[in-house]
Order: structure tokens, then sequence, then C-alpha cells
């Protein structure tokens, strides 16, 4: 894509090509909430904002006798994440080197996801989303204090979404205090993530963005991510020593059916 002025690096196909491999495979291993919700794109760089469907009633009247509204939209937002890659590394790559030093790649994927991650599962209110904890906080529980006692408050979770007639799969996305909780707890002889296992017959998610956990229905039509550019890595400047890369992408989201979650939380965090 021209905006990303990829043609104007000092960067050989083969240097794009690995650049862009390690950024996916990051992203892959830490987005979380993709896996989670519906995924509506990519639109494009240019796509701006979704249509809410609803119209705002406009006064004063632009004519007697004429009833006027504007339509309401929800925006895009971007987010871009500069990062600097060594050109001596860039140049190896075109030698064959196959331990070429990306971690500047990797380190940018991994603030770019968790951004993503966070607009989801907390809310950005800057831009206009509301995430999955609030938007349905009055169905939320509260976490023990001993993680043996986690399965019982997935499964009142559970039955909680039952009860409001949201049909599964259900799955649930661990924050890092309760995924290295459940995984190092045991119970019965078993790791406590294993009997959570047994409650949902969905995947298990660790999400580093989230503060506590969020057990959710993965029927569709609830949560919304829409994307207009999807992550891509542009070019800004370089030098002779550096290049000076980012990574970026558009997006918004949305809760449709607050009812299809069930936060846990911590008990600082509860209302």
């Amino acid at each position: 894509m021209n905006d990303l002025l990829r043609s104007k690096a000092p960067i050989t196909s083969e240097g794009w090509e690995q650049v862009d491999d390690e950024a996916r495979r990051t992203l892959k291993v830490l987005l979380a909430a993709r896996r989670l919700v519906d995924f509506v794109g990519p639109q494009g760089w240019a796509a701006s904002a979704i249509s809410l469907g609803r119209t705002r009633v406009l006064s004063p009247s632009l004519q007697e006798g004429v009833e006027s509204g504007v339509r309401l939209v929800q925006p895009l937002m971007e987010i871009r994440v500069p990062f600097t890659v060594a050109r001596a590394e860039l140049e190896a790559i075109g030698r064959g080197a196959t331990d070429p030093d990306l971690n500047p790649v990797r380190n940018a994927a991994r603030a770019a996801a968790v951004a993503e991650d966070r607009a989801i599962f907390q809310g950005y209110t800057a831009a206009g989303i509301e995430g999955i904890f609030a938007a349905s906080a009055h169905q939320q529980l509260v976490i023990p204090d001993k993680f043996e006692a986690y399965p019982d408050v997935v499964a009142e979770a559970v039955n909680r979404l039952r009860r409001e007639g949201v049909s599964g799969p259900y799955a649930i996305a661990l924050g890092p205090r309760c995924y290295t909780g459940l995984t190092s707890t045991t119970a019965r002889g078993y790791p406590v993530i294993d009997h959570v296992k047994q409650l949902v017959d969905g995947p298990i998610v660790s999400a580093p963005a989230a503060d506590g956990a969020v057990v959710l229905s993965l029927r569709g039509g609830d949560f919304e991510l829409t994307v207009g550019q999807d992550f891509s890595v542009g070019y800004l400047d370089h030098d002779s020593a550096c290049v000076q890369l980012y990574l970026q992408e558009s997006f918004t989201f949305r809760v449709i059916s607050p009812e299809a979650a069930v936060p846990l939380v911590y008990p600082a965090a509860a209302r």
C-alpha cells in the first residue's frame, strides 16, 4: 500500500518478508480477543467509521414541516507503534542470515496486540469504545481468594449466561494473574485450569490485557471488532545505521449484547 511508503525504505523484498513474518508470528500468539469476538474487515485504510443504524434529531428544523436527523456512526481509531531496526541486520538477511536481530519488531507487535486487546476488554473512552468488562459489569462475579474455588465461579458464570438465554459454546479469557494462578494451582491432584476446561466447551485464552477474566459466548453476533487497515508495517525514515519503521492498525469495537459476557473481577474492582 502506498500510504505505508515501503518502496522508499532501504529494505530488500527478503528483508520485508522477514519483518512481516516476525510481526505476524508475534501477533498470532498474543492477540487474544480475536479468538473470541466477530471480526469484520479489513475494510481498508480509507474506512473511517461504522454505522450504528440510529439517528439523532436535529434542532432547529431545517425547514418548517421538515424533520431532520443525522446518522450516528462510531469512528475507527488508529494505533501506531514506531520502532527502529539496524540496517546491518536487514543487510544480513540479504546475505542469507537466518538469525537477524528483529527484537524491535517483536516488541512493537507485542505493544500493538496488547493495545487492541485492552480496547476490547477494558474499553477506551477517548475513542468511544466501551469494553466488554464495562458493558457487562451488571453481570460480574468476584474472583475468589483461593484459586481452588475458581471452578465454582466459572460454573456460576456459565449458568448465568444460560439463564439469560445466551447459548454456547462458551469460552473464557484469563488475565495474567488468573492464568498463572490456575495453571500453577492444583485441586484433587490436577491443575485447577483442567477443572475449568470441563466447564466451558470453547477455548481458554490467555489475555495479557485483561484485568481479571471473562466468560463469554461464542455463538456470534454479540461482540464485533471492525478493522479498517489490519496490522501493517510502514516506513518512516532512515540513516546510515538504522531504519525507522512503524506497525499500524485502524479499528473499533462494539459490544452488541452485554448479556453475552460475565466478567470475573478482583474484589477491589467489584462494583
